[in-house]
Parts: structure tokens; sequence; C-alpha cells
């Protein structure tokens, strides 16, 4: 297999909190809520990267379309990482998260392999590290 990761779909309880806790908090650009007409359809798509998007889907409707049961969230089984250019963005970013409504799992700090991190839960406990990484710096 040749790995072409085009979306990211997190599990979500409530799509409208969740679109306000990426959109308004965050400021992530989406056009909102899409596919409303669709049993199981609604769904939040948002631009990260070219080529990369995260999508935000009710969990009973993913466990529909799988046929797999709705299941508790398990903060520990995926993280996503956030690069950013300097340990002031760090900084920044979690009280940005905070701010939104963001659950602060660990502070920004010196981390052992010479970067500085931190950790946040979005309010559906997905788990996102902020990081600068000096030797994995973001382009541009």
């Amino acid at each position: 297999m040749k790995a072409r990761v085009t979306l990211i779909t997190l599990g979500v309880d409530d799509l409208e909190r969740a679109l306000r806790f990426y959109r308004d908090g965050l400021g992530l650009h989406t056009a909102g809520i899409v596919g409303q007409q669709f049993e199981h359809g609604a769904v939040v798509f948002i631009d990260l990267q070219a080529g990369l998007k995260l999508a935000l889907w009710p969990r009973s409707s993913l466990a529909h379309d799988t046929g797999l049961p709705v299941s508790a969230p398990a903060a520990t089984d995926l993280a996503l990482g956030h690069n950013v250019g300097s340990k002031a963005e760090v900084d920044a970013v979690m009280k940005q998260a905070q701010a939104a409504g963001a659950t602060i799992v660990k502070p920004a700090q010196d981390t052992f392999w010479g970067g500085y991190a931190g950790y946040f839960q979005d309010p559906d406990q997905h788990l996102w590290e902020v990081a600068w990484n000096p030797q994995m710096l973001p382009a541009g």
C-alpha cells in the first residue's frame, strides 16, 4: 500500500459543539455542516493543509457506516500532532485551545527529545499534541 492519507475523521458526540470548537474556537476553515439531507450524512470538513482534511462525523453515523457498535472514547488510542515554528507559538495555540473549551492535559514544557510540547483534548476527548520540534519544523 502506498500511503495517501487525505482525510482524518474524528467521531464526535455533538456535531454542532465540535463545529463551534474547531471553527469558532480554533479558527479552522470550514463551510460548516454539510450532508444534512442524508440520513447519517451530516458531517463537517475542515481544511488542514494541501491535500488533507479533517472530518467531524457523529460517532453514531460512523458506527452505522462501519457496522460497529458505538464505543466509549479512549483518549490514548490516537493523538494528532500539530507542529509549529516556535515555543511561543506552542503557548499561543495551547491558550487558544483552552479558551475554545479544550482541556489542557499536559501544559507545554521542554521535552526529553529536545523540543517543546503540550497536550489538550477537544470537547470529545480527542487528544492533540502541540509541538515545536527543531528537527521537524513546518514549511513556511
